[in-house]
């Protein structure tokens, strides 16, 4: 008899699809499993007409998921590492970090527009991209716009909104690549932490050896600089910190783009920084320090 793995997710298209891709990994590698897909609707997913930091901030992406994996509905849950908050809990362990897709950010028009109308507000919850685009286009109105990315594709569409901004990994993923307008470098927008990685979180103590077919070291290295660097900055859902690391081509060294705004003063400071692979934490915590200290002596430049 098979040894069954019931794996969770959100409900929406993509998050079927990114669970899938997990599953066919390891299908790859342990033929001998057999897999449940267990779909659940997310307090997130259903809480549409308030900003997420009104309303609990990311922890809602994963609350009915992390009860499943607790009560032993599920085995594994699969989450798009953005999403997650940047604290696990310690029975719930992130057992495994996808190899990254594109981890930048795309601008979006509506169909068949070729040109952005600034006459028209961008459609855009987040508030680091929210920050980034008032940097890029000078005097754009930035709206809520809340929904899965279908929901949002349509609310650009119908021309409530003159575009939008969404993960290239998940329109990708997703296979709406058509849809990408403009590809923002890190120069440009810097991503969240996590941003076109999954993650795999499962319950501590339990055996997940079959994951390792799934784990790619290099998305691990960047989870942990990118997530330590937000934590050092007490960042949640509502704060406009951005992150992104990658591996130098020596494979030796890991480099971090960071971005740390300061709520009372509304200034922001980016940076970069890098160390080797082996301090990859501590390299997260020592930029956060350094753009904090840039903050209490504003000079408004890059380190």
């Amino acid at each position: 008899m098979k040894k069954l793995i019931r794996v969770g997710s959100r409900e929406s298209k993509l998050a079927v699809i990114q669970a899938q891709l997990v599953i066919d990994t390891i299908k790859r590698h342990q033929p001998e499993l057999e897999f449940e897909h267990i779909t659940m609707k997310t307090s997130g997913d259903m809480v549409l007409d308030r900003s997420l930091d009104e309303v609990g901030g990311k922890g809602l992406f994963v609350k009915e998921l992390d009860l499943g994996l607790r009560c032993g509905q599920i085995d594994i849950a699969v989450h798009s590492l953005k999403d997650m908050p940047m604290v696990t809990p310690d029975d719930l362990p992130i057992v495994s970090y996808t190899k990254r897709e594109n981890p930048f950010d795309a601008l979006v028009l509506p169909v068949r527009a070729e040109d952005v109308d600034l006459s028209k507000p961008f459609g855009c919850s987040s508030a680091r991209r929210k920050l980034q685009l008032e940097q890029l286009y000078p005097g754009v109105t930035v709206t809520d716009i809340r929904g899965n990315v279908l929901l949002r594709l349509e609310k650009v569409d119908s021309g409530e909104y003159a575009a939008t901004v969404l993960a290239c990994a998940g329109l990708n993923r997703i296979g709406l690549q058509n849809r990408i307008s403009k590809v923002f470098t890190e120069d440009e927008m810097i991503p969240a932490a996590g941003q076109g990685i999954l993650a795999v979180q499962g319950r501590q103590g339990d055996d997940y050896t079959y994951l390792e077919c799934v784990d790619d070291l290099s998305s691990r290295l960047a989870a942990l600089t990118e997530r330590a660097f937000v934590r050092r900055l007490d960042g949640g859902c509502s704060s406009p910190i951005a992150a992104y690391a990658r591996i130098n081509l020596n494979g030796q060294d890991i480099e971090l783009h960071g971005l740390n705004y300061d709520e009372q003063s509304g200034r922001h400071t980016i940076g970069s920084m890098a160390m080797p692979i082996c301090d990859a934490e501590k390299l997260g915590c020592t930029l956060a320090d350094k753009l904090k200290q840039m903050l209490v002596c504003y000079k408004g430049e890059a380190i």
